[in-house]
């Protein structure tokens, strides 16, 4: 098997400072490039931002910020997760991720996802109605603009292109391209179609479910002919000193948010009993560095995926329980896992 990857996730989500006082979103965004820097120093191998359209996030174009930490590290890779194809326009997506790539001699990723969060269709003046096509029509063309020649192209919700050449280039001939995906298995199969890397959002229950889907896009990718990538999953968690201690900086925050996103989407408040009971059987990865550690080799191991992000926060935990988090999954739970994985 090849090495393992690891990487860290954020929404930019914005932060309280030490004073309990949340944060101004410009803060939050250079709160997110500094804890890039960190996680390279400490020996994470990618850092993917996410895509949002609400008050709670300060990232909603991940690339510009990816751009600023490209300019400040030198050898962690600087992915989205996920960029919002349905709503964007395929072309200035792959526009601004060669430049990214530009920037940081080669290190750029694009994860595409449809969006688990709707906010960014009425901002840019899409249908939901339209969920599913504008997704199958754009995954189409981005497919295609990947190959970095003239493009000729047609869909129902874009203009077509006629022997349209697309700049600037990137200078490998190759920008890394992954799919997200929440758990539909339509969805699945359209990234074995297209031969892309799968990453799959593990948010809740045990990460055991998710085995049939891995399953399934290696037996899809091979009646398609295409490539079975090795997959990537990515989880909520959070690392501090002791159990206890993570688990206090966490949950309070935790609560407001998912309490927040869950009254739009009809889930009952969430119960402490419920957040333990994730951490303990389902897909939280919370606590000191050995119990994040052994958890995350079990589902690694569980799963026999290649990649493994932790989406290290969620609400408005304190900056500084940030950055030590980031420190401990570097430097102590990552040597761990390896280790783990090891024996």
């Amino acid at each position: 098997m090849s090495e393992l990857v690891f990487g860290l996730d954020t929404f930019g989500d914005v932060p309280e400072d030490d004073s309990g006082t949340l944060v101004s979103d410009a803060r939050a965004i250079r709160q997110v490039v500094d804890e890039a820097v960190l996680a390279e120093q400490v020996g994470v191998d990618v850092v993917a931002l996410g895509e949002h359209h609400r008050p709670e996030f300060a990232i909603s174009s991940p690339e510009t910020v990816l751009a600023g930490i490209a300019t400040r590290t030198d050898r962690i890779r600087l992915a989205s997760g996920v960029t919002v194809l349905s709503s964007d326009d395929p072309v200035r997506v792959f526009q601004r991720f060669a430049t990214v790539d530009a920037l940081s001699n080669g290190r750029a990723e694009v994860i595409l996802g449809r969006g688990s969060f709707t906010e960014s269709f009425p901002l840019f003046g899409y249908d939901l109605a339209d969920y599913d096509v504008l997704f199958e029509e754009k995954i189409e063309l981005f497919a295609q603009l990947l190959e970095e020649k003239p493009v000729t192209w047609s869909g129902t919700k874009r203009a077509a292109l006629e022997n349209a050449d697309v700049f600037p280039k990137t200078e490998s001939g190759h920008l890394s391209t992954w799919v997200g995906v929440g758990g539909s298995p339509q969805s699945v199969i359209r990234t074995a179609r297209y031969g892309f890397p799968l990453m799959i959002a593990i948010i809740g229950g045990s990460p055991e479910r998710f085995a049939p889907y891995i399953d399934l896009y290696r037996r899809a990718a091979d009646k398609f002919g295409t490539t079975a990538h090795p997959v990537g999953m990515h989880s909520p968690g959070f690392v501090a000193d002791t159990d206890e201690q993570a688990k206090e900086l966490h949950w309070p925050h935790y609560k407001v948010i998912r309490d927040r996103i869950g009254a739009l989407r009809g889930w009952p408040p969430v119960r402490r009993e419920e957040y333990e009971a994730e951490i303990a059987h389902g897909s939280l990865y919370i606590g000191s560095p050995e119990t994040v550690a052994r958890k995350t080799a079990a589902a690694v191991k569980a799963l026999g995926v290649g990649r493994f992000d932790l989406i290290y926060t969620t609400g408005a935990q304190p900056v500084s329980a940030r950055l030590r988090s980031v420190e401990l999954y570097g430097t102590k739970v990552l040597p761990m896992v390896r280790e783990l994985l090891a024996d």
